[in-house]
Order: C-alpha cells, then sequence, then structure tokens
C-alpha cells in the first residue's frame, strides 16, 4: 500500500458497515484489470464478498488472488488491496450470499434471489483482510489530492 496506509478507524469502520457497495478489481491474464461492482461486508477485520464459479473475476482469482477494493461515497473512500481467500465450501459459501442478499435487499426479494438463483449456482466467498487501508474525507479534508 503507501505512506497513506492504516488500520481502519472507528470512522472508517461505520462507513463499511453502512450499505454501499465496493468495486473490486482482479488480474486479467494479460494483465489489465478487471472490475465489477460487488455486494459486500465488513466481518471483523475481514472484508466477505461472494460471487458465481465461473465468471470472469472467479477465473481471475484462481490464477491470482490479488486485489483491490474500492468504496466510495463523493470524496469519501476506503480503499483496501491484498490476497483474497477462496472458500469453495457450498454451506458456507451459501450462507454468506444469503447474508449478503439480506444486506442489500428487502426480505422477500432477498429470500426469492436466494431461492430462485444463488442455491442453483456453485458459490464462493472471497475474504479480503483489512491489515490497512487508505482513506479519505474522514477528517477535515473534502477534496482527494490529485
Amino acid at each position: 500500500m503507501g505512506e497513506d496506509s492504516v488500520a481502519l478507524g472507528q470512522q472508517e469502520r461505520a462507513f463499511l458497515n453502512d450499505k454501499r457497495f465496493a468495486v473490486l478489481a482482479t488480474v486479467n491474464s494479460d494483465g489489465t484489470a478487471q472490475q465489477t461492482v460487488m455486494w459486500y461486508l465488513l466481518r471483523g477485520d475481514q472484508i466477505i464478498m461472494n460471487t458465481a464459479r465461473g465468471r470472469t473475476k472467479d477465473r481471475n482469482l484462481l490464477r491470482d488472488r490479488r486485489v483491490s477494493i474500492c468504496i466510495e461515497d463523493e470524496y469519501r473512500f476506503v480503499t483496501i488491496a491484498g490476497t483474497v481467500e477462496l472458500d469453495d465450501d457450498q454451506t458456507t459459501a451459501q450462507a454468506d450470499i444469503a447474508e449478503l442478499a439480506a444486506r442489500y435487499k428487502s426480505p422477500d426479494d432477498a429470500a426469492e434471489m436466494i431461492r430462485s438463483g444463488f442455491t442453483k449456482q456453485h458459490r464462493i466467498t472471497l475474504r479480503l483482510p483489512v491489515g490497512s487501508a487508505v482513506s479519505h474525507g474522514f477528517s477535515e479534508s473534502s477534496e482527494p489530492e490529485e
């Protein structure tokens, strides 16, 4: 990370616990970045995400587990980079996608997504340890540095 990397503070944790979306960047086989908007949740000192087997990000992560995520709200943001752990256990992965659906959708919509979609897919949980993060906008400053 760099000089600006710090452990998550209370303000950053509160920011991450609000319902926002992460942009996940993985590395394509040609070295370019592949980005995807993702549901996530902060669980302790890990960011939890979930995907279906066979998607581009899944294929990328099977080859190279280095990622970066950015969660933003105008000029406030938190970025975290590191190496994800992939959990292929279907009991765990299905429970995680159900928890994510409940975070982002109404109870009825979440239940329908689980029943009609997620349970029919091979799901993978992505765990990104939060050792340190780069954040901006959580102090007096309101404009990002350029």
